[in-house]
């Protein structure tokens, strides 16, 4: 007779420890693909907002109306947006109680520092996950694939003449937990690298923003 290697066949009939295996597996799958499709969209809206504030900021001669126009909005500035309303905000603070330059510049600074920690860890929510999934997914699915062969052979003691066919259900069960360690763990490591690389030039074009403004503002206080 002839082993039944279908799909649904071998997970109904696979040990429970490889079932759960493939279950953590499927929902580890599924959290992460969440997470890519969440922080695309994220990523892509934080550099539309980037793109649309930096055309607004040097199209802007007045520096102040701009912030207002930033600090009236209904939800907390983010992004670039958030950078220069934290960072104008503590330069306007600071000139109007009278500091030295260089209080106010360092003050400044330090107000514009905090916000990109602030921005950056937004931008970062989640890649930690992503890394994990990638890096474990793997040897979870490897342990799976190791459980069901040992079964596999196990069961092969109590035979008299050892058979491919006799094998060949639970050693199939046992590659699918492989199969599914690779599904969950190769998106991940892709997504990953993707939104680190984006993230990192985010980063940079924030830090780019803040020498910018740290310049700008050097001249009025120095006015």
């Amino acid at each position: 007779m002839q082993a039944d290697l279908s799909i649904l066949h071998l997970l109904s009939n696979a040990s429970l420890l490889v079932q759960l295996v493939m279950l953590l597996l499927l929902l580890l799958s599924v959290i992460s693909w969440t997470m890519i499709f969440r922080k695309k969209g994220e990523l892509r809206s934080a550099v539309r907002q980037a793109n649309l504030f930096e055309r607004q900021f040097w199209e802007d001669d007045d520096l102040n109306q701009l912030y207002e126009k930033t600090h009236r909005r209904r939800y907390r500035a983010t992004g670039l947006a958030g950078i220069f309303e934290a960072g104008f905000g503590e330069f306007m603070r600071l000139k109007e109680r009278g500091h030295p330059a260089e209080m106010t510049m360092a003050g400044t600074e330090r107000a514009m520092r905090v916000a990109l920690s602030r921005e950056i860890d937004m931008l970062e929510t989640h890649l930690s996950f992503l890394a994990t999934v990638g890096s474990t997914s793997p040897y979870i699915g490897l342990f799976g694939t190791v459980w069901g062969i040992m079964n596999s052979f196990r069961s092969l003691a109590g035979l008299h003449t050892a058979t491919l066919a006799s094998v060949a259900p639970g050693i199939a069960e046992a590659l699918i937990a492989t199969a599914m360690g690779l599904f969950a763990a190769i998106p991940a490591v892709v997504a990953y690298n993707r939104f680190s690389n984006d993230v990192e030039r985010l980063t940079n074009r924030y830090h780019t923003f803040m020498e910018e403004l740290s310049t700008l503002l050097q001249r009025h206080a120095s006015n």
